[in-house]
């Protein structure tokens, strides 16, 4: 009996998808709720799974096409059997092939293979899809996990091999490099823009249509700050099991300014301001699609531990491509971290409907005065952009001077001041 598999629904405002990767293959057997395709949606991958186990028989979507919710993509037969891969008889062995033999002591025993890196479950799609070794791909997640953004990464760069005797993926061009242009001529490749950067591109552009952005300066010693990760480091991490980052000051700092500052945490509804008695703060991190922005909710009642727990976890599952709608959707304040990058200084821009975002940058040493003396100290710049319709110019200095307030003595942090 054939089962339909249609298209689920996919998040609070999200219609359609695109067909992003057929994770199982016409005749390919599947077991109740096994992922057997990738969704690519506005905000992030969704898998859907088989609502039983039997054989694929049917795709009805192709890669790249666009689905909308309730949309039929797929059969499954219950009652068939799949299909068996071909089985290979070797030749008989004749006079003019037969293997010469070699006595006992002078075979070289075969070297130990080398040992298979854990994989996400992402990659480990990717590694079957593409028939490749995952011993020669660097692997950059915890433990020597390796990620799927590893995997893509090595095959757009071409240092994936195949496993030994393995062909190429039936749906994947082969992990190899392209060849070299001729000499004298110039390529150009182009390439379909992932719904994610579409609607990246489309919502940036409207906080510039929209919004009345402005970005103000500030700058902040760090010093404070990294000697209290050195003191406390260890035993923070003993004890919550995670590293002590700058992410969890830099939140509590801005959930201690926006109580001074709420227009901050507010947003423009039509002719209305919306404020909100809470803090939920996006913490934008990069994935192997782009950028994305998931939401620490009630940032304003998290401690350090749990800030830092969920930062980390939200930086695991953006590579994985593993990270839920709904942990995308919302949000009243943003942060973004170029300085991880190498940023010097940059203008962050809004994330709508919210009315501010505050962009981190690099530390450096610098000369600054102090006393009367020049001291070299470890500087970071920090940028506000806001929405000059709702947030005046004094509002957003005020609100900046009151982060680099609470950086430089955290202890304001803890008495609340």
């Amino acid at each position: 009996m054939a089962t339909e598999v249609r298209i689920p629904a996919l998040g609070e405002s999200v219609t359609e998808a695109s067909v992003g990767q057929w994770l199982k293959q016409v005749g390919e057997a599947v077991a109740a709720d096994e992922p057997i395709v990738s969704l690519e949606t506005d905000k992030v991958a969704v898998e859907v799974p088989a609502p039983v186990a039997g054989v694929l028989t049917e795709q009805l979507a192709k890669v790249g096409d666009t689905v909308e919710v309730g949309a039929l993509v797929a059969r499954i037969e219950t009652d068939a059997t799949a299909a068996a891969p071909r089985s290979v008889t070797p030749e008989p062995a004749s006079a003019a092939n037969a293997i010469e033999q070699v006595p006992a002591d002078a075979v070289t025993p075969a070297p130990a293979p080398e040992p298979q890196p854990a994989a996400a479950p992402a990659a480990e799609r990717l590694i079957a899809q593409y028939a490749l070794d995952p011993v020669s791909i660097p692997a950059s997640g915890k433990d020597g996990r390796l990620t799927k953004a590893d995997v893509l990464a090595a095959i757009e760069a071409g240092t994936a091999r195949l496993r030994p005797g393995a062909a190429a993926g039936p749906d994947a061009p082969a992990p190899a490099p392209l060849p070299p242009s001729a000499a004298g001529t110039r390529v150009e490749e182009r390439v379909r823009m992932s719904r994610l950067r579409q609607t990246i591109a489309k919502r940036l552009k409207e906080a510039q249509n929209t919004a009345a952005m402005l970005t103000t300066f500030n700058d902040v010693d760090m010093t404070a700050v990294m000697e209290a990760r050195a003191r406390y480091r260890d035993l923070f991490e003993k004890k919550h099991g995670v590293r002590l980052g700058f992410m969890s000051f830099f939140v509590k700092a801005c959930v201690l300014a926006a109580r001074d500052v709420p227009s901050v945490n507010a947003r423009i509804d039509g002719d209305e301001i919306v404020f909100h008695d809470y803090m939920d703060v996006g913490v934008a991190v990069s994935g192997p699609n782009g950028l994305v922005v998931p939401v620490l909710r009630d940032a304003d009642r998290l401690g350090f531990a749990a800030i830092e727990k969920a930062v980390a976890d939200f930086g695991a599952r953006a590579r994985d491509g593993t990270l839920k709608l709904e942990e995308l959707q919302g949000g009243t304040f943003t942060i973004s971290n170029g300085g991880v990058f190498g940023s010097l200084l940059s203008t962050p821009i809004l994330n709508p409907p919210q009315s501010g975002v505050l962009g981190m940058h690099r530390i450096e040493d610098r000369p600054v005065a102090r006393g009367g003396e020049i001291l070299i100290r470890p500087m970071m710049y920090l940028a506000l952009s806001y929405d000059h319709r709702l947030i005046d110019g004094r509002e957003a200095v005020t609100f900046l001077v009151r982060v680099k307030e609470a950086l430089e003595d955290p202890t304001r942090l803890l008495v609340d001041l």
